[in-house]
C-alpha cells in the first residue's frame, strides 16, 4: 500500500526562504507556497493541509494573525503550525506558542532543522490523531458494553416481573401496566407543577425501572392464599400483608450486591409503601400523609386502579367509570389528595392503556 504524501503548507514574504523551503521538503512532502496569509486562507477553502510552516513576520497580516484566524476556524484550529522567527527573538516564540503554534524555526533556516522539525511535529500530530481516535473508539466500546448491560438489566427486571405474574396469573400484564400509568403519572405531575421539585430530583429510567419490582414480594406468598377465590382469613390476609416487607428484604439483598443503589432505593420503596394509605391506615409500617414516599403514593393509585378494572379470582373486573368512582370515594383516605387530582387529567390516557392491554388478553 502507498502511503499518501502529508501535505504541507509553506507561508513566508521571501521566495529564497520559499525556494529553500520547498526543495528541501518537496523530495518527502507536498509543498505548497504563498507569499501572503491573506493567500494562504483562500487555498484552505480548497484544502487543509496536515502542517503549516508560518513567517511571523510578514506585511499585510502577520503571522500572528493568521496563528488567531487559524486557531478560531473549526477546519483549520488543529492543524499544526510551526512558526518561524529571527534567532533569539524570545518575545516572539513566547507569543507564538500562546496564539496555538506546535513549534518554531529560527532564522537562517538550516536544511537539517527545518527536515527534522517537520518529521517531528508531523510524527506527533499522528500520535495526537492515533490517541484522539482510540479515545472515540473507547468511548463507543464503552457505550456499546453500557448499553449490553442495559439490555441485560431490563431483561433480568422482566424476567423476574414475569415469574411474579406466572404465579398470580390472574393479574397477568400489571407491572407493565402500572409502569406505563406511573409514567403518564410523572410527565403530568410535571406539567401541572405537582411535587415537581422531587420528581425532578429522580433519574426518571431508573424509577421507571425498578417500578417493574413494586410487587416482587409476591413470590413469598403461597399459591393456596394467592389463588384463593374466596375471603381471606385474617392470617392469609396478614401473609398477603407481607409480601411488602419481604419484597423490601429482596431488594435490600440486591442493593448490598450490587453498586446501583439509586435503582435498588427507588424499588425498595415502590414495594414496601405501596400498600400504605394517606389517612395512616395502611401497611406495613402505617404510614401516614407525607410521610409515605412519593412514589408509593403514586403506585397506591395506579395498582389499585389497575385492580379494579383486571378480572380477579374473587370479582369480575370492573369498567373505567365505577373504577374511577371507587377511587374518588378513597381520595384523602387511601390516596393522596394532589395526586388524585391529577389522576383525574390523565384518567383517559390511563382508560386506553387498560382497554388495549384487557383486548390484547382476550
Amino acid at each position: 500500500m502507498v502511503e499518501t504524501r502529508k501535505i504541507v503548507f509553506f507561508v513566508d514574504d521571501s521566495a529564497t526562504i520559499l525556494a529553500t523551503g520547498k526543495d528541501v521538503l518537496g523530495r518527502y512532502y507536498d509543498v505548497i507556497t504563498f507569499d501572503s496569509g491573506s493567500r494562504l486562507f483562500k487555498a484552505l477553502d480548497r484544502i487543509i493541509p496536515d502542517l503549516i510552516l508560518l513567517d511571523l513576520e510578514m506585511p499585510e497580516m502577520s503571522g500572528y494573525e493568521v496563528i488567531k484566524r487559524l486557531k478560531s476556524n473549526p477546519a483549520t484550529r488543529d492543524v499544526p503550525v510551526i512558526f518561524i522567527t529571527s534567532a533569539g527573538d524570545a518575545e516572539s516564540e513566547v507569543q507564538g506558542f500562546a496564539l496555538g503554534a506546535s513549534d518554531y524555526i529560527t532564522k537562517p533556516i538550516l536544511p537539517s532543522r527545518l527536515l527534522k522539525r517537520v518529521e517531528v511535529c508531523l510524527k506527533l500530530e499522528a500520535q495526537r490523531l492515533a490517541l484522539v481516535n482510540y479515545s472515540n473508539n473507547l468511548e463507543e466500546m464503552v457505550k456499546s458494553k453500557t448499553q449490553t448491560v442495559e439490555e441485560l438489566k431490563n431483561a433480568i427486571l422482566r424476567v423476574m416481573s414475569e415469574l411474579v405474574e406466572r404465579r398470580d396469573q390472574i393479574t397477568g400484564g400489571h407491572v407493565d401496566r402500572t409502569q406505563r400509568y406511573v409514567k403518564m403519572f410523572l410527565d403530568a405531575m410535571r406539567k401541572h407543577d405537582v411535587y415537581v421539585n422531587e420528581i425532578d430530583s429522580w433519574d426518571e429510567k431508573l424509577v421507571l425501572q425498578s417500578s417493574l419490582l413494586h410487587d416482587v414480594g409476591k413470590i413469598s406468598i403461597k399459591d393456596s392464599i394467592l389463588f384463593k377465590p374466596g375471603r381471606l382469613t385474617d392470617d392469609e390476609f396478614e401473609e398477603i400483608k407481607a409480601h411488602t416487607t419481604f419484597g423490601e428484604k429482596v431488594i435490600m439483598n440486591l442493593k448490598d450486591a450490587t453498586s446501583d443503589s439509586e435503582f435498588a432505593e427507588y424499588a425498595r420503596l415502590f414495594a414496601v409503601s405501596h400498600h400504605e394509605k394517606w389517612n395512616g391506615t395502611g401497611y406495613p409500617n402505617g404510614l401516614k400523609g407525607e410521610d409515605i414516599p412519593l412514589l408509593g403514593r403514586i403506585m397506591a393509585i395506579v395498582d389499585v386502579y389497575d385492580a379494579l378494572v383486571s378480572e380477579r379470582p374473587y370479582k369480575a373486573a370492573f369498567p373505567h367509570g365505577e373504577a374511577m368512582d371507587i377511587i374518588r370515594k378513597e381520595n384523602g383516605e387511601h390516596f393522596d389528595p394532589a395526586l388524585i387530582e391529577v389522576f383525574e387529567k390523565i384518567q383517559e390516557d390511563v382508560e386506553k392503556v387498560s382497554s388495549a392491554e384487557t383486548a390484547d388478553e382476550d
